[in-house]
């Protein structure tokens, strides 16, 4: 009998570099303990099964959205495990879907972890990469890689594509990262559609546009290692206002850049696609982080989280802000 195992991984939050990294410009990538996703198999008796907040049913069933799972799970059963094999994978997500927060990544790679546990198979972390990728390729059509590079790590990451991906040093012990869901779904293809029509039409203006947002990354790794909060800051609203300028912000994140700055924030800016999504924000303590979280709230964040810097790639201080 097949023991029953888990796995899980994590949200990932852009802090750096949305959109430029499509042009092989730098990002840094940071994965989001407070919000995560448990993939659970356990042996039944017929049938091989999935049990999800969007379906629960037969795996050959699955469709729509969940092609990829559909499709990774076959690939591992057949190439690693064994189709005969029985079994029921569950998967419990607290990460919202079409935030910019890695979701299908995230439950990729912990369907994979799980799957490759529960056939006794050892998994590398290059393995693992590139077996999530799977679900990523149908899921999205051509991914940066930046999303499961990110949600499969234990540290930030600094990104570049098809070139670098490595983990960085991060100093910023004692602050904290604010995220807020606006509650719009981001338009992942419209804004990289829309920024890849401007570099056609318009590239004297977006070029310049887009290399300022490596550039800032580059800053960024620095301010890092640094410690330099108030740099990190700065950065973070710059880099709002030229994804503002590519046309991939809404009113809504603008407000809440514009409230948590005024709250008291080093900096805020989008993150992820755009046009929706989240908003992130850094504070200097707990208390601010708790304040302007129940500020967002009031002015119609659907969901905040908190995320503590301390000890950052040890996964032991956590606070979970999460509500819906």
């Amino acid at each position: 009998m097949k023991k029953t195992t888990s796995a899980k991984s994590f949200a990932k939050i852009i802090l750096f570099g949305e959109h430029s990294v499509v042009y092989k410009q730098p990002a840094i990538a940071l994965p989001l303990y407070s919000v995560d996703v448990n993939v659970t198999v356990t042996p039944r008796d017929t049938g091989q099964w999935i049990e999800s907040r969007y379906y629960d049913g037969p795996i050959d069933r699955l469709n729509g959205n969940l092609l990829g799972v559909k499709k990774l799970i076959n690939w591992i059963v057949t190439n690693v495990g064994d189709p005969a094999v029985t079994f029921t994978l569950k998967i419990t997500s607290k990460i919202p879907s079409e935030r910019g927060m890695g979701s299908s990544a995230a439950t990729a790679v912990a369907i994979t972890r799980a799957l490759y546990d529960f056939f006794e198979v050892p998994l590398s972390r290059a393995e693992l990469l590139k077996i999530a990728n799977i679900e990523e390729l149908v899921t999205h059509g051509n991914p940066s890689g930046i999303d499961t590079a990110t949600v499969s790590s234990d540290n930030p990451v600094w990104f570049v594509k098809n070139q670098q991906n490595e983990q960085i040093d991060f100093n910023l012990s004692s602050d904290f990262l604010v995220v807020a869901d606006s509650g719009i779904k981001g338009k992942t293809s419209a804004a990289v559609g829309l920024i890849a029509e401007n570099k056609i039409t318009n590239p004297d203006a977006v070029n310049p546009l887009i290399k300022q947002l490596g550039q800032i990354a580059i800053q960024a790794r620095e301010g890092l290692r640094a410690a330099n909060s108030g740099l990190i800051g700065k950065l973070m609203t710059e880099s709002h206002q030229i994804l503002c300028k590519l046309g991939v912000s809404t009113p809504t994140l603008d407000r809440f850049v514009k409230l948590a700055i005024n709250s008291g924030a080093y900096g805020a800016k989008l993150t992820g696609s755009g046009m929706g999504g989240c908003m992130i924000a850094l504070v200097d303590s707990s208390q601010k982080a708790q304040k302007l979280a129940t500020t967002l709230r009031n002015a119609g964040a659907t969901s905040t989280w908190i995320q503590s810097f301390k000890n950052y790639g040890y996964k032991t201080e956590v606070e979970d802000d999460y509500i819906g």
